[in-house]
């Protein structure tokens, strides 16, 4: 037993954590969705979201230039707007109990795979009403389930936009939301020392993790991507049903 921990509990966290950065690798996205509500088994919902954001942030600088190339503009957008929410996702955190976090949390991740599998818009533009919700909406997630991704994932997936755009532009807003959510919870006394060991910790597997899912990326067409990040969603949905 490690700080608490089982010998179970530490090979299904790391375990879990390599899965999740491949998926972030490959997806753009997933490492938070995945990540926290297993985090939340082992450690309390609070402790997790930090982890989450954490990670997230210190992925982020994997590539940081190509992705910031092929960054679409709505991404400054939304993660701009997502910054100035993120305070009350955490207050709301904050108020809801540790069973009732878990359990909103769960319902994220089912909620982010219903949107997705809603009608595609391949000629939609989202006006400003539409990016400035969901930088709302993932800056609220951000806070307060340290998932920046599911308001983020149906506004890029639903549109006829390149892989390689809609996967830049949401690891670009997982950038500075969680980067911005790590330095907000330090400034709202949320966070504590244990948080960073457990992230830094945790650091190599998801950096082996996003390396093996880069590769993958790489290596498959459009069409198949916008499946496999479907599938994403879907897994973490059926797995926060089953915790339910």
């Amino acid at each position: 037993m490690i700080a608490g921990l089982t010998w179970g509990a530490i090979a299904l966290g790391l375990t879990a954590t390599l899965v999740a950065g491949f998926v972030r690798g490959l997806a753009g996205f997933g490492l938070a969705i995945l990540l926290v509500p297993v985090l939340a088994l082992a450690v309390p919902p609070v402790e997790a979201v930090m982890i989450g954001n954490l990670l997230g942030f210190l992925v982020s600088f994997a590539h940081i230039r190509k992705q910031v190339a092929d960054t679409e503009r709505s991404a400054w957008i939304i993660a701009g707007v997502a910054v100035l929410a993120i305070p009350l996702g955490y207050l709301a955190m904050g108020w809801a109990g540790p069973a009732l976090a878990r359990l909103l949390i769960a319902l994220v991740a089912i909620g982010a795979f219903v949107a997705v599998l809603l009608p595609k818009k391949p000629h939609h533009r989202p006006g400003t009403k539409e990016t400035v919700a969901t930088g709302i909406a993932s800056g609220l997630l951000t806070g307060f389930a340290g998932m920046p991704g599911p308001p983020v994932v149906p506004y890029y997936l639903r549109r006829d936009i390149a892989p390689a755009v809609a996967r830049a532009s949401m690891m670009s807003i997982f950038l500075v939301t969680q980067g911005a959510g790590a330095t907000i919870a330090v400034l709202l006394g949320k966070a504590h020392w244990e948080e960073l060991w457990f992230a830094l910790a945790l650091f190599p597997m998801v950096l082996a993790g996003n390396w093996l899912g880069t590769r993958a990326f790489g290596r498959i067409d459009p069409r198949a991507w916008r499946y496999i990040a479907g599938g994403v969603l879907g897994a973490a949905a059926l797995g926060a049903l089953l915790k339910l």
